[in-house]
């Protein structure tokens, strides 16, 4: 695994401040992530995490900061384009398209792509990263559960072939032999390449899943290590694993 501290990130942030009226959500914070790493932004509920993938996707403004992806300063570009860069996000809540099919909504992911012949391939390889989804593919996704409804959002992230895919929250309110699928899953998609940032509630989850994490609080990142040593460490086993 490699280590953003050693190579050129994929993703830096620097000094990255969001706020919200006169709420300051996001206090400038820096973190790394370097290609073909898979690392994990815990913290609870109320701590920033979600806001900060809004700030790197373009879904919201930085007050302050940067934001670098390959070595450009992708601060301002809007979402869309940030798309056609190689950057997915699977969205807090799914955000799948209800009154679309399966089918539908796994094709919207490659909106951005005009390869015809690849599309279907990669359609059939993402179906076949999720039985599932190929035994409802013809079904409204506003009908699926919620675990198949992570599956289709994390299926139509990867049609654009993302070079960094950014999660949020994928475990939230699965069962946990879903939540297991789902991991299981993410860790097969990084194991292609695909840079990961996981943004997840579920410390212990999170920390055996990925290379590195940031503890953030408050909008603070207060700590950072190796997955293995944060799973270890005292303060991170009383506040985020219930020890």
């Amino acid at each position: 695994m490699r280590d953003a501290g050693k190579v050129q990130p994929l993703l830096e942030v620097i000094g990255l401040k969001v706020a919200y009226g006169g709420i300051n959500a996001v206090k400038g914070i820096d973190f790394a992530v370097a290609a073909g790493e898979m690392v994990t932004l815990i913290g609870a509920n109320g701590a920033g995490k979600t806001t900060t993938l809004k700030a790197l996707t373009g879904l919201v403004h930085p007050s302050a900061g940067r934001v670098r992806y390959n070595g450009a300063d992708i601060t301002a570009l809007p979402s869309h384009r940030l798309v056609a860069l190689g950057i997915a996000l699977v969205p807090e809540g799914r955000g799948v398209f209800p009154r679309l099919t399966v089918e539908e909504n796994i094709d919207m992911g490659a909106y951005c792509r005009d390869d015809k012949r690849e599309i279907r391939a990669d359609h059939e390889h993402v179906l076949t990263l999720f039985p599932r989804l190929a035994e409802r593919h013809q079904q409204a996704a506003g009908t699926l559960s919620g675990g198949e409804q992570q599956m289709l959002a994390i299926a139509r992230a990867i049609m654009g072939r993302p070079r960094l895919l950014l999660l949020d929250e994928p475990s939230m309110g699965l069962a946990p032999l879903m939540v297991q699928k789902i991991f299981e899953t993410i860790r097969a998609i990084a194991a292609t390449g695909v840079t990961t940032l996981l943004v997840e509630q579920n410390a212990k989850l999170a920390l055996e899943l990925c290379d590195r994490g940031y503890v953030m609080e408050s909008g603070e990142i207060t700590l950072t290590d190796r997955a293995p040593a944060l799973l270890a460490n005292p303060r991170v086993r009383r506040a985020y694993l219930g020890e």
